[in-house]
């Protein structure tokens, strides 16, 4: 085979390549969160969601005049500060009142998810960050990239609840 037809045949066998990934592209799986509203979603997709950094667990101030939400470094009782997991979390509603389940109808009313919370930028129209879990494929991006809140919050139970407000913390977000 000469090398202009030796050529041509490269060109066909790349053409079919590309063919073969447009296909692919063409063809592929929307992502859940893609596809459906918050309100759509299954009680395992909506888990799905959390990308587990904690810093819904993180007592919050709110500023009554103003409504801004302030963000402290001191945790949830429930919220192992290794692991940021709560240690409970199926009775958290319980054993923490003012712990609050999510739910669309929630995600769109307060003001106090952070930026970076996957609930709150799909109830935005925002996507999900490139290192949410379900986008990354790794449960630990979130604390590669230093969106987690652990190693940096202290435990309730260490801290004086009087004193919250020398907890707030500028690193949030």
């Amino acid at each position: 085979m000469g090398p202009y037809l030796q050529a041509c045949v490269s060109v066909l066998k790349m053409d079919d390549k590309t063919d073969y990934f447009e296909d692919q592209i063409m063809n592929k799986k929307v992502p859940f969160w893609e596809k459906k509203t918050l309100e759509e979603m299954t009680e395992a997709e909506w888990e799905a969601l959390c990308d587990r950094c904690g810093k819904c667990c993180l007592h919050k101030i709110e500023d009554v005049e103003s409504g801004e939400v302030h963000f402290t470094n001191v945790a949830c009782r429930l919220l192992d500060v290794k692991t940021c997991q709560c240690k409970d979390y199926d009775h958290r509603s319980t054993l923490v009142p003012d712990c609050f389940p999510l739910t669309p109808e929630l995600v769109r009313k307060v003001n106090w998810l952070p930026e970076s919370c996957a609930y709150r930028r799909l109830a935005e129209g925002r996507g999900l960050a490139w290192w949410h879990p379900l986008v990354s494929g790794d449960p630990d991006t979130v604390r590669y990239v230093a969106v987690s809140v652990c190693g940096k919050i202290v435990r309730e139970e260490e801290v004086d609840l009087a004193d919250l407000e020398d907890m707030v913390v500028d690193w949030f977000d």
